[in-house]
């Protein structure tokens, strides 16, 4: 079997706008199913061999798809994802405050969906996916894909501080600071906030302190080589174990045990903990 996976340290340039990146090659896997977790970024992924077979969306109602360039959007519930026994391409985690400047929209037009990159940019997506599936070895793929995105990147459409300093307080406490206290520290009340919050990132204040704190026990739980779940829960601002397990089943389908031994290893699983990870 071979797996193989370069982390990538986003240029300078794209600083607040994309988080971090990888590339993954695997091949002589079992065929199976991969789970796109939610994340507290967008994915953006492009392939280099078969197009991403996405067999059920976050968004129950939306059809299956087959994608060369996927964009997915901030959720709550596992995309399910199949592949052959191989997988190559390079992924990019997007952060939704730079959503309007990056992609034109704010990430929260796309909650919840994933859709074709070159639906979202235009020529501009054909240009990074043909100029990434040209390129020869991984520095060259990462620098062609960041070369696209930083002139598609926009000066302007950063979104109101009061909701950037709610983002940024969700994520630095790891989802354990509660909605009213970051309502109180913006100034606003937790209605406004709410909408405010959800029109712009794709979730409730409350959603995405519920994904922060998944993301941040998933990485944990990731490198551990003896889970200890109740150490894992007291640390990472559940309630108690059992807390612990049904937020991961609600978000991954699979108690924690089960979806480490059915999901370890693969792309999303491998990105380093320095950063948030990513959806698909």
């Amino acid at each position: 079997m071979t797996s193989e996976f370069v982390v990538h340290r986003p240029h300078a340039a794209l600083r607040g706008l994309v988080a971090d990146a990888v590339g993954y090659r695997q091949e002589g896997l079992a065929p199976g199913t991969h789970r796109g977790l939610p994340s507290p970024t967008l994915t953006l992924v492009v392939t280099l061999g078969e197009p991403l077979d996405v067999t059920a969306h976050p968004d129950p109602a939306q059809a299956p798809g087959r994608y060369d360039a996927l964009l997915g959007g901030l959720h709550t519930t596992p995309a399910l994802i199949r592949h052959p026994g191989r997988q190559t391409g390079i992924q990019f985690s997007l952060s939704p405050l730079g959503a309007r400047r990056l992609l034109g929209v704010p990430a929260g037009e796309l909650a919840g969906l994933d859709v074709d990159l070159v639906d979202v940019l235009g020529a501009v997506g054909t240009e990074l996916v043909d100029r990434v599936r040209a390129a020869d070895g991984w520095p060259a793929r990462f620098a062609a894909a960041e070369d696209v995105l930083r002139r598609a990147a926009g000066p302007a459409g950063d979104p109101a501080p009061e909701v950037a300093e709610a983002w940024r307080l969700t994520l630095a406490g790891g989802g354990r600071v509660r909605v009213g206290e970051i309502a109180r520290r913006v100034g606003w009340s937790e209605r406004h906030l709410t909408n405010r919050f959800r029109a712009e990132t794709g979730l409730a204040p409350k959603e995405a302190a519920r994904v922060a704190r998944f993301d941040r026990a998933r990485r944990a739980l990731a490198v551990r080589s003896r889970p200890d779940l109740a150490g894992l829960a007291a640390t990472g601002g559940y309630a108690d174990q059992a807390h612990l397990t049904r937020e991961w089943r609600a978000f991954t389908g699979l108690s924690p045990l089960r979806w480490l031994a059915a999901e370890f290893g693969f792309v999303q699983d491998r990105v380093p903990a320095v950063g948030p990870g990513s959806a698909a």
